[in-house]
């Protein structure tokens, strides 16, 4: 069966002093407002990311849900400044960290039914001895279901990334290895983790025998070689004047990846795609989908996007004030109001490939049985496109992300 394996963590350093840097390294039904505000912040910043070139892929849920986290130790104008980003009123500060409860649980239902796998893990690392408030370690235990272990930045900061490395490793399968590649400066007074992991096989699995090569026009003046996936079925389908748009739902289909794909093959065909991604536009395209019987052809690929610092990004979002130290005011984590964030970083993992040759051969024949007279639409992803992965239930978007190569599977383009 074809298969997905991606993986995202996201590290947030809190330090003491303007120039400490980390190196790279309820209810279960959520709220519409807070799915509609992440939606909004993917698409707010997968623009901040879509200049650079080459390949992209991110977990915006991890950035918000690890803001989201923080946010609930802001007070003021910074506290303001988080959430607006979030698009989260900021006279719900309250209520975003319940609503964001209530969306994890939501996830952790998905995982506990068994059909993909999808586990979303959060952490914090404080300084041994210093004084994190403990109404803010109550909360984030309640409703982020934090695990915390303190270290010792300051006399063993070399050391104290190990234990932090490991716990993103098994929680992403080892996909996401070295969050922390070099020791963290020994004023580093806490760091915050969310790692996420997904797994997930087709609800209706490709033939790997029809996989073929074929040549992926990166740009009109470079075509390299994949392996494209082919299958003719059903899938949710629609079409604009400018894309294509498809969705592929996962066993359960609880989770599916939504591919936009441009008619235009040109560069420029992509950088208008990309514009339009904003959240009323998505909601837009899902309302189109169809079930549409479809020839698909859909390229393996694999991409390692990080660590990628996203602190300036989010300064162009508008929080500027946390990543400050003479103006962030995180006195719901510390009394000490020199407190602030020194960074966020992002690495990311996905993999797409054919695996269970057996039940692949046993669907193919139900598919074809149905198949009509008139010749299915042609959706043919060999030039750059976007995609993204949705919980179909609420909308949320774990990751997005861009292929513009294939041939280049570790591109981690620099903001």
């Amino acid at each position: 069966m074809s298969s997905q394996e991606i993986a995202a963590a996201v590290l947030m350093s809190s330090a003491l002093t303007a120039d400490a840097v980390a190196q790279p390294a309820a209810s279960s039904s959520p709220k519409p407002e807070i799915v509609a505000g992440n939606t909004a912040f993917a698409c707010d910043l997968y623009a901040r990311l879509s200049p650079t070139q080459g390949n992209l892929f991110f977990s915006p849920l991890s950035v918000s849900t690890a803001l989201a986290m923080t946010a609930s130790g802001a007070r003021g104008e910074t506290a303001r400044q988080m959430l607006r980003a979030l698009h989260l009123p900021a006279s719900q500060g309250e209520a975003a960290q319940t609503g964001f409860a209530a969306l994890l649980r939501h996830f952790e239902d998905i995982n506990r039914a068994g059909e993909v796998e999808l586990d979303l893990a959060n952490s914090l690392w404080p300084q041994a001895g210093d004084p994190i408030l403990d109404d803010f370690l109550i909360q984030t235990r309640q409703h982020y279901g934090v695990e915390i272990t303190a270290l010792d930045y300051r006399h063993a900061g070399a050391e104290a990334r190990a234990p932090i490395n490991r716990r993103v490793e098994d929680k992403t399968k080892n996909r996401i290895r070295n969050v922390i590649a070099s020791p963290l400066p020994d004023t580093t007074q806490l760091v915050l983790v969310n790692a996420v992991y997904f797994k997930g096989k087709w609800d209706d699995p490709f033939e790997p025998r029809a996989t073929r090569n074929a040549g992926f026009f990166s740009t009109p003046d470079r075509i390299v070689n994949v392996q494209l996936m082919t299958r003719t079925g059903w899938f949710g389908y629609a079409e604009t004047a400018d894309s294509q748009i498809l969705e592929l739902p996962y066993t359960g289909r609880a989770l599916s990846m939504v591919v936009l794909l441009p008619k235009d093959k040109t560069p420029a065909g992509l950088v208008r795609l990309e514009k339009t991604l904003h959240h009323q536009a998505i909601a837009a395209l899902r309302s189109k989908l169809k079930p549409t019987r479809v020839e698909l052809l859909l390229p393996r690929f694999r991409i390692e996007w990080g660590t990628t610092p996203l602190t300036p990004m989010l300064e162009k979002l508008g929080i500027r004030d946390a990543f400050q130290g003479s103006k962030a005011d995180f006195s719901g984590i510390s009394s000490d109001r020199s407190f602030f964030i020194s960074d966020v970083l992002q690495k990311a993992f996905v993999a797409v490939d054919e695996e269970g040759t057996e039940a692949a051969a046993a669907t193919g024949g139900a598919v074809a049985a149905s198949a009509p007279l008139n010749p299915p639409p042609v959706f043919r992803a060999d030039h750059p496109f976007v995609f993204f992965i949705e919980d179909k239930a609420t909308g949320s978007m774990l990751f997005m992300g861009r292929l513009a190569d294939p041939a280049d599977p570790t591109a981690s383009p620099s903001p």
